[in-house]
């Protein structure tokens, strides 16, 4: 399969380039982060796709992500996810194990995983430390080839979102939108709008031009083309939530009012006890075959 992607140019020594592409049935953004120098690559938030019709998986991105890798000569090291995503499955176990790249998630996964196996009453089922390679405390550096990275805890979408810093790139996931698309919702089990405020202003504590790239994006009224990229300067200035001041008590009014009309995601059930493992399906039982846990009357 053959997806849209766009490149945004390293800017010179310490710039990452980053490739950005779209899966088209859930708006989710997905990146390839390298370091030009060293041709050391980053897989970020990648997609296992997902038909709630069928529960059916497959494995579209990450089999795109593998040859982009292979065309331009990449070494896969790090396979990144920015939190458990509630609205399609990860990649991030499938493509470890055919690269080698560590996969890695931020350590407050742990609070996300306590709130999901008392929803789905599966109290056993979701070990962080067996499931991933890597687990990031608030503020730990890694290396991407030359290229520093470092781990911002960035909740309010979820109790357990980290963005990633490489560079001048920030992998921002749920918490902006672009600036004409507003911010997250923060109404899932473990969410706050009053701390995707205070990520928000962290996030903005970051260089003018200091690129933002963001976890999805479905156009506006007046806006067709998907689109990821952005700037701290632009975010600040014209994000429809939160540009040019917005109080925390008035984005908070806006962000739950704005919460309070949507539906859940149509995977969000099926996705949490998958990606809660890392991306794996649920263990397979005594016929060989995984099954879907799906707490009735809960949410």
């Amino acid at each position: 399969m053959t997806f849209q992607h766009k490149i945004s140019a390293s800017r010179g020594k310490g710039s990452p380039e980053v490739i950005g592409f779209r899966e088209p049935d859930t708006g989710s953004c997905q990146y390839i982060c390298v370091d030009p120098a060293t041709g050391a690559a980053a897989a970020i938030d990648i997609v296992q796709e997902f038909d709630p019709a069928n529960a059916s998986t497959r494995f579209d991105s990450a089999e795109w992500v593998l040859a982009q890798v292979k065309e331009r000569g990449l070494a896969l090291d790090w396979v990144l996810d920015t939190h458990p995503h509630a609205d399609h499955f990860m990649a991030s176990h499938w493509l470890g194990n055919r690269t080698g790249g560590t996969t890695a998630i931020g350590d407050k996964v742990h609070d996300v995983a306590d709130i999901w196996a008392e929803l789905y009453n599966l109290r056993d089922a979701f070990h962080p430390e067996r499931d991933f390679g890597r687990l990031f405390a608030d503020g730990e550096r890694f290396k991407l080839g030359e290229l520093e990275g470092r781990v911002l805890l960035s909740t309010g979408h979820t109790a357990g979102s980290v963005s990633y810093v490489i560079g001048d790139a920030i992998f921002a996931h749920d918490t902006f939108m672009q600036p004409d698309a507003g911010t997250a919702r923060c109404d899932f089990p473990g969410g706050s709008a009053s701390d995707l405020y205070d990520t928000l202003m962290r996030l903005l504590d970051h260089p003018d031009d200091h690129r933002i790239f963001i976890g999805h994006d479905y156009g506006t009224d007046t806006r067709d083309d998907p689109a990821w990229e952005s700037t701290v300067r632009e975010q600040r200035d014209s994000n429809i939530h939160i540009g040019g001041g917005v109080s925390k008590a008035a984005f908070i009014e806006t962000r739950e009012a704005r919460d309070a009309t949507l539906d859940l995601p149509d995977r969000m059930l099926h996705a949490l006890q998958v990606n809660l493992r890392g991306g794996r399906l649920p263990k397979a039982e005594d016929d060989g075959n995984a099954y879907f846990k799906i707490p009735a009357n809960r949410l």
